[in-house]
């Protein structure tokens, strides 16, 4: 993954929900016998198995952090929460054909030029999918389990009570980056956390978290009351 500039890293917070993952080749059945690649490459044949899961992304750029979080189906159902440090926060919830938007005043007032139809702060707006575009801010419930760059073995730890095996990930056309990724190595080989440090200047640091694999989803739409009447909008 190339490094991306500071204005980049902050405006398409989305692209973050894309932040591809690792692995090829094969192994043998322990962990500790299979090669970094084939270990990823099992965590990747895992994550794209899973029915729901939940994604938490912190992104920081010197000063400036965005915090995001999503619970999916990996398909078309999904609960969104983008958090900008200096320009306030979008909710979304994505049923189907279907994108309710929740903007706070702060990120209107950032991000007039995004395509959020009827949003007015603090309430819902119902906005076809079809409208959505790429850098708009809203996300896809989807997300990609690929392969790129280098991988080595790194250290045991645990992450959130299992044991992990960190794996260390480089590509030569980010030559100030590198990724750690965390795979359990009990239980279900999950991914569990990745890492990135890089950047220009080496100043960003993006941590993914994985958690709530294949539990029930309750994503439902807001409550009527609580989405914008549309006669009450008058331009």
């Amino acid at each position: 993954m190339r490094a991306i500039s500071r204005t980049t890293a902050i405006t398409l917070t989305c692209l973050l929900a894309g932040v591809a993952l690792v692995g090829c080749g094969g192994g043998d059945d322990e962990p500790a016998q299979k090669s970094a690649d084939a270990m990823l490459d099992e965590a990747n044949t895992r994550m794209g198995e899973l029915k729901s899961l939940t994604i938490e992304i912190s992104n920081e750029v010197g000063a400036d952090t965005v915090t995001w979080q999503m619970t999916t189906d990996l398909k078309s159902r999904c609960k969104v929460r983008n958090t900008f440090s200096r320009s306030g926060t979008l909710e979304q919830i994505r049923i189907g054909e279907t994108d309710y938007v929740r903007p706070d005043k702060a990120y209107l007032e950032t991000w007039s030029g995004n395509d959020l139809g009827t949003a007015r702060p603090g309430k819902w707006a119902k906005v076809p999918v079809a409208e959505a575009k790429p850098g708009g801010g809203l996300s896809q419930c989807t997300r990609p389990f690929e392969s790129f760059g280098k991988a080595t073995k790194g250290e045991s730890t645990r992450i959130d009570g299992r044991e992990a095996l960190g794996v260390r990930v480089t590509d030569p056309s980010d030559k100030e980056g590198a990724y750690t990724f965390y795979v359990a190595t009990e239980g279900e080989p999950y991914l569990l956390k990745a890492v990135y440090k890089g950047g220009e200047g080496g100043k960003q640091l993006t941590t993914t978290s994985f958690s709530d694999f294949d539990e029930p989803l309750d994503i439902r739409p807001p409550a009527s009351a609580e989405v914008l009447d549309m006669s009450d909008v008058t331009g």
